[in-house]
Parts: structure tokens; C-alpha cells; sequence
């Protein structure tokens, strides 16, 4: 194990470790622009140069591994200056716009502008031409704020592999997006603006709809509700410097009503009513194939709340469309039920109601313009806006966030369960269906401890679990003894490896949940940035506490679900369940 000095600190690391890597072992910052974490360092961006001892220029800490009695300077004349260097130049290139610019205080480059000293800027010359695209429902690029520091390349490829993005030219002329200078919508795009949420500055940012929002809110003749998805309330108060993690469920309804929102609900409330039509849907499967000897039952069977992932599906495995859930996300389970359910239950025309989504995720976007998503008569979602975008309205607002006291949500469509809740973390989704199907099926309490199955949480990208089914209620008795097997993934990347594998025979299972982002939800596209593991962590933690400190944690055991098919749906998978909560995905060209 090397032995290296940085800074005069002795540093000991195992082989293979960069100077960047070893510095954060001694809580030693080394700025950077490039770097993500996880993925092979690139030094791209060159702003994390630091001296050696030895040799005679500065080196990227990112890509160079240490050696045994290494010496490391990240803070010397020659460090400062040729750090400063490079951002100077950066700045010469970069077409700020800073006075009006979405990441104005929330810029990367800017900050660490301030933190080199630097007050003016001493290189002016050519910059780029720029262009907008705004060709997508979910993003928007402007190509004179890019710096080329390829983290969206590296996050689309590496932990995503769609490959949408790409460096072209070379020099002066390099341009950063579609190949052969397109549009994002004439690539395969899954518009799970991974992208957005790396990118230091403001060159690629979610379509801002918040204006859409002000005119619903300024229409005397619009009824407007608002929903908020469960990774929400684990992020938002990152967006007014609270430490990740920190829940602010009760502030973020307050803030809501304060915005003039006709009524506050849950998307938990539709995550409980996926769970029921999910998990009935899985049961129903298992039985044809089970009981009927169908063996043209598509199993096993993927969920479905995630549209990067459905996008990513439609195009790369069209092959397995069959064996995703019909169910629809709960997004747009909650705006087809808000426009049928509650605008009669209220009077409401569904032409008269406006729904508007808080999602932590810019393909949400995308999911609520798709043509199979009309259910109720009209847009059954009209307006989404992401974590970051909520957080900018409420400063336009002039909200004091900190200060707010908290509120309930309003009913009926506000009640979840904790069960819900978890949706936002990758396995949250299974463990949910399971607390219920294992009692649908066996009558019993789940068996696991605080009910939470382990191996399917944290951050490793597969992960499964086996599920033994003992004993039954009669009416599922060819379950019992069935080892239920089940596995977990996220980020697009490990979900084609899993998916590969299946598809080869290498694996089998019965049920597997696919989260686009990495971490689930919580590490959405439309997230507070910077999202490295962890403020993953801090987040999933966050929904795991909101999740044990409700009284009811089951889907099943919501009184309101309960109510919503007693006097409304009727059952799970039944007439009026399958016209609003469920569809079908069809296979897109990859381009």
C-alpha cells in the first residue's frame, strides 16, 4: 500500500488510488469540473491540478494514480496559479448571461471562480456559436454556456449507456451533444436528464414550466391541484441550504398552499394505488402461469413507474414491452383519478382542473405529454416541475421556506402510507409490493424486521432477494412453498446487464423493479445538484425514517385506497381500473 504526503499529511492507500481519491481520505478539497464519482476520471476539465514534488508540471489529480513516497502540493503558488490559469481560460470561452442564468448562485464554475480570487476576467476573445435546443419536452441545452467538461458525456455512457451525447470537433470547434450536431429529439434520448444534474453550469437544464404554473395559479376559472412525488420532501431543503436528507414534508405543503394551489395532495396516495394494482397484477400473472399452464405469460414482470426507464425499454429491449407491468406511474395514476374521482366528487369540470406535478425527475415531463396518457377525458397531467424548479418558485414567491410551520395534506387523496414513501429509493418499489403481497397471499404479517428487505436496499447496482411463501390463504394455495425471487435495479446501465442476463437464461425471477437514476428517485434528473452517493445516502435514509415513523406503512392498509375502490374503482384490475390506471408501451427506432 502506498505511502504518499499531501500537504504534509501522511496519507496511506491502496494501489491504484489518484491523487483526488487520496486527498478526500485527509478532507482535502481539490476543486474539479469533470469528475464523476464511479466513473473512470477523464481530466477533462484540468482544474484539479496539484504539484508534485519532482516533476516539473502541474498534474490532474483525478487521473494520476499515487506512488509509493509520493509528495503532493494541492495548495502551492504553482497549484494556485495554474488551477487559476485554466479557469480564466474557461471563463473566456463560456457565455455567462449570469445575471439571469437558472444556475446564478448555484453555478460551479462561478463558485469556484470565487474561491481562486478571481474578480475580472483577463482573456476576452472569440466565443462559440451558440444555439438553443429545446426540442425535447424535458430539457434544455444552450451550447454557449458549455465548458466541455464531458460529465454529461460520461453520465449518459457510463452510468446510463444510452450514449444520446458525445464530443465532436476538436479545439475552438468542439461541440458537446447529438451526433452530427442534432437535436436531442432526433436521437434516442430517455430525457432522464442525468445530464442536467451533472452539469456544472447551465448548459443543459429541465424545461422551465414554471411560468405555466403562474398562469394556471392567475386563472380564476382553473381549478389547480398540485401533487408531490416521495423523493421530493427528502431534497427540497437542499434548495435552501439544509443538509441533505432533512425532511421537510410539513414546509413543503405550507409553502404549496402559500403559492395559491387550490388543494395539496400526495403522489403516495397513487404510489399505494400502484401498489394494489401492481402487485394484483403480479399475483395474476403467477396464477395463469402457475395454475393455467400459460406459458405465453410474460414473467417475469418489470415495473413501470419510471419513464426513463420505459423510454430506455421502448428503445433498446422492445423485446420485453410484454413483460412490463401495465400499470401506469403514479404520477399518472393520480392525475387520471384527480380529474375522474375528485373533480366529480368537488363539481369540477376535468377541462376546469389543472394538475400540476412536483417530480424529482425531468422525464416526468416527457411521460405527461404521451398520447396514452388522456385517460380522463383530457391531459390527465398538465404541468410538471421538478425538485429545482419548486425551489426557484418559492424564492420568487418571496416564501420564507426555513421559517414555515407544517401543514397536512388536504384529502382525500392526501393519505399514504409509509409504504409509499420508500417509492423514491431504489428497492422502495419492491419492498412495497411485497409488504403486501405477502399478505394478501399468506394472511400473515411480513416477516422481515422493521419490514424493511435488506438485501434489495443501498447503493449496489443489482441487487435480489428471495421471498419463501410458507403457508397460504385457500384462495392461493399453488403459492405455497414457491420461493418468490425477486431483484432490483438502477441506473439504465446495471438494468441492461440484468436484463442481458435474462434474456441469455442466465437468471430467472418473478418480479424485478427498474429505477432509471442512480439511487431511484432520490437521485432523479430534476434533483438538487451536485447528487454524489453521498447525498444519495442521506436522502434514501431520510425516506426510510418517514416511512417508520407513520402508523400505517402497508398499501393495503390505507383507509382512503379502501375507500377509492369501494365506491369508485370497485377493484384492482377491474373494468374501470384497467380504462384509467393502466396502458400499453410500443417499441420506438433507436437512433
Amino acid at each position: 500500500m502506498p505511502h504518499i504526503t499531501i500537504n504534509k499529511n501522511q496519507v496511506e492507500v491502496t494501489d491504484g488510488t489518484t491523487i483526488l481519491e487520496a486527498a478526500k481520505q485527509v478532507n482535502i478539497k481539490i476543486p474539479t469540473l469533470c469528475h464523476i464519482e464511479g466513473c473512470a476520471p477523464i481530466g477533462a476539465c484540468r482544474v484539479c491540478l496539484v504539484e508534485v514534488e519532482g516533476v516539473h508540471d502541474p498534474v490532474a489529480s483525478c487521473s494520476t494514480p499515487v506512488t509509493d513516497g509520493m509528495v503532493v502540493k494541492t495548495n502551492s503558488r504553482l497549484a494556485r496559479q495554474a488551477r487559476k490559469g485554466v479557469v480564466e481560460l474557461l471563463l473566456s470561452e463560456h457565455d455567462g448571461d449570469c445575471q439571469t442564468c437558472e444556475r446564478g448562485g448555484d453555478c460551479e464554475l462561478q463558485q469556484l471562480a470565487q474561491e481562486l480570487g478571481i474578480r475580472t476576467v483577463r482573456f476576452e476573445g472569440d466565443k462559440a456559436p451558440k444555439f438553443i435546443d429545446e426540442s425535447t419536452p424535458a430539457l434544455t441545452r444552450d451550447s454557449g454556456k458549455c465548458i466541455s467538461c464531458r460529465r454529461c458525456v460520461t453520465v449518459c455512457n457510463e452510468v446510463q449507456g444510452v450514449g444520446s451525447i458525445f464530443p465532436q470537433g476538436r479545439g475552438f470547434k468542439s461541440n458537446i451533444g447529438p451526433a452530427f450536431t442534432s437535436k436531442l429529439d432526433n436521437v434516442t434520448c430517455v430525457q432522464c436528464g442525468q445530464c442536467s444534474a451533472v452539469c456544472p453550469v447551465g448548459a443543459i437544464s429541465e424545461h422551465d414550466q414554471i411560468d405555466e404554473v403562474w398562469k394556471a395559479l392567475d386563472d380564476p376559472k382553473k381549478y389547480v391541484v398540485v401533487q408531490t412525488a416521495p423523493a421530493i420532501r427528502a431534497a427540497l431543503g437542499e434548495s435552501f441550504e439544509l443538509p441533505p436528507g432533512t425532511l421537510v414534508t410539513g414546509r413543503m405543503v405550507a409553502a404549496l398552499r402559500q403559492l395559491g394551489f387550490n388543494a395539496v395532495f400526495d403522489t403516495n396516495f397513487a404510489a399505494d394505488l400502484t401498489i394494489m394494482e401492481e402487485g394484483t397484477e403480479l399475483l395474476s400473472r403467477l396464477k395463469k402461469a402457475l395454475v393455467d399452464g400459460d406459458k405465453t405469460v410474460a414473467l417475469p414482470m418489470f415495473t413501470s413507474c419510471s419513464p426513463g426507464w420505459i423510454n430506455y425499454a421502448e428503445s433498446f429491449f422492445p423485446e420485453i414491452l410484454p413483460n412490463i407491468s401495465t400499470c401506469k406511474s403514479p404520477q399518472q395514476m393520480f392525475g387520471a383519478v384527480a380529474k375522474t374521482y375528485y373533480a366529480d366528487k368537488i363539481g369540477v369540470k376535468p377541462e376546469d382542473m389543472v394538475v400540476v406535478s412536483i417530480m424529482p425527475c425531468t422525464a416526468k415531463k416527457y411521460e405527461a405529454q404521451r398520447p396514452e396518457m388522456f385517460d380522463s377525458g383530457v391531459q390527465d397531467v398538465d404541468i410538471v416541475l421538478t425538485t429545482r424548479e419548486l425551489g426557484r418558485m418559492i424564492k420568487m414567491a418571496g416564501i420564507e421556506f426555513e421559517s414555515l410551520h407544517d401543514e397536512e395534506m388536504d384529502s382525500p387523496l392526501g393519505l399514504s402510507t409509509g409504504a409509499a414513501d420508500i417509492f423514491g429509493n431504489t428497492g422502495g418499489v419492491m419492498e412495497a409490493a411485497l409488504r403486501t403481497v405477502y399478505e394478501i397471499v399468506t394472511g400473515h404479517d411480513f416477516p422481515f424486521p422493521h419490514l424493511h428487505v435488506s438485501p434489495i436496499a443501498g447503493l449496489e447496482g443489482v441487487k435480489e432477494a428471495t421471498v419463501t411463501i410458507e403457508d397460504t390463504v385457500p384462495e392461493w394455495s399453488f403459492l405455497k412453498g414457491v420461493e418468490v425471487k425477486v431483484a432490483v435495479a438502477h441506473g439504465l446501465n446495471n438494468a441492461k446487464k440484468l436484463i442481458e442476463k435474462i434474456l441469455k437464461g442466465e437468471a430467472q425471477y418473478h418480479f424485478i423493479e427498474v429505477m432509471c437514476c442512480p439511487g431511484g428517485c432520490i437521485g432523479g434528473g430534476g434533483q438538487p445538484r451536485f447528487t454524489d452517493n453521498s447525498v444519495r445516502e442521506s436522502r434514501i435514509a431520510a425516506l426510510y425514517r418517514e416511512d417508520e415513523g407513520k402508523k400505517l406503512r402497508k398499501s393495503h392498509k390505507n383507509p382512503d385506497i379502501v375507500k377509492i375502490y369501494n365506491e369508485f374503482l370497485k377493484k384492482p384490475l377491474g373494468h374501470r381500473s384497467h380504462e384509467l390506471l393502466h396502458t400499453r408501451y410500443t417499441s420506438k427506432p433507436k437512433v
